[in-house]
């Protein structure tokens, strides 16, 4: 059977189903495209020491409230929670909201987090790591937004992260590499990014490190037109403090920084540059050679 998609005539993102809903299904030519992205991207941290790690898709709500989550983030906050079956057989599924009532669910102790960083730091509380520790890891995130849009915009999707944990020299160097690394491949795409400073609120508003966050932003993103596709972000010792987080060399807290990338999004900037997903998946794979043939005639690091 022949399926005919809105991707003949228009963006071919408008083909994702569900996107309205921040749901969107890929079908074959967009599921290549993401896993040749996050390939190459979990290839950069692979090349660069990191450890690639599986994280849950859930987290404890505690553990992230104790990351001061809920209160930084509660507009993009999703939480889970399991039927009560007793009162569920009082208050049954609703038919015409579609939602089962608040009445028929058990506490919600579960967080979907927004980042897939957050399990990192979680995995290694209480733990002493070397200096120069790595970790790459891609999950799914989950953010409330106020509107969905195809793939620009979604309840539901995959970030794939290289995280850094250990001395601040470390992590202030994985992101000035990480940076370049975007940039370079950005430009073997033909894919004019601008990068632009954000915020993340990750401190307390009222205390020194939100006024030095102010002064020196933590958070940097990478835009295609009006989209950012990935971020170099630099917590300090925030995280290394709440999850005690240890260096070997000192004993003192780690710092942490990572560099992320929203897959579905970068599916979306590609497919608007280059039209299509053929075009889109040939230019990576053009881009990846050109960066591995020139790379292996110069000193440094393969991108």
């Amino acid at each position: 059977m022949t399926v005919t998609t809105p991707a003949s005539v228009g963006e071919p993102e408008a083909a994702a189903a569900g996107g309205a809903r921040g749901l969107p299904t890929l079908g074959p030519e967009a599921t290549r495209l993401l896993r040749l992205l996050d390939d190459t991207f979990e290839g950069w941290g692979v090349a660069a020491g990191a450890r690639p790690m599986t994280m849950p898709p859930l987290l404890p709500a505690a553990d992230l409230a104790r990351l001061d989550y809920y209160d930084n983030f509660p507009h993009q906050a999703v939480v889970a929670a399991p039927l009560d079956l007793e009162r569920r057989a009082t208050t049954p599924f609703d038919t015409d909201t579609g939602r089962f009532p608040t009445a028929a669910l058990e506490p919600a102790a579960l967080g979907l987090p927004s980042a897939s960083c957050y399990a990192v730091y979680l995995a290694h509380q209480g733990t002493r790591v070397a200096d120069d520790t790595l970790v790459t890891v891609c999950s799914w995130c989950f953010r409330k937004e106020t509107h969905y849009e195809g793939m620009r915009r979604q309840l539901g999707f995959r970030m794939r992260e290289v995280v850094a944990i250990g001395g601040r020299e470390h992590a202030e160097n994985h992101l000035a590499a990480f940076t370049a690394r975007v940039h370079a491949f950005a430009e073997a795409l033909d894919l004019p990014l601008r990068k632009e400073a954000a915020c993340d609120p990750f401190f307390d508003k009222g205390g020194s490190k939100a006024l030095l966050q102010r002064l020196t932003p933590v958070k940097h993103e990478f835009l295609y037109e009006d989209l950012a596709i990935a971020s170099v972000n630099t917590h300090r010792n925030f995280f290394g403090e709440r999850c005690a987080i240890t260096l070997e060399s000192t004993g003192g807290p780690a710092f942490t920084s990572c560099v992320a990338f929203g897959l579905e999004r970068w599916l979306s900037a590609l497919t608007r540059r280059h039209g299509g997903w053929d075009a889109a998946t040939r230019a990576v794979l053009d881009a990846n050679a050109r960066l591995r043939a020139g790379a292996s005639g110069a000193a440094g690091p393969v991108i």
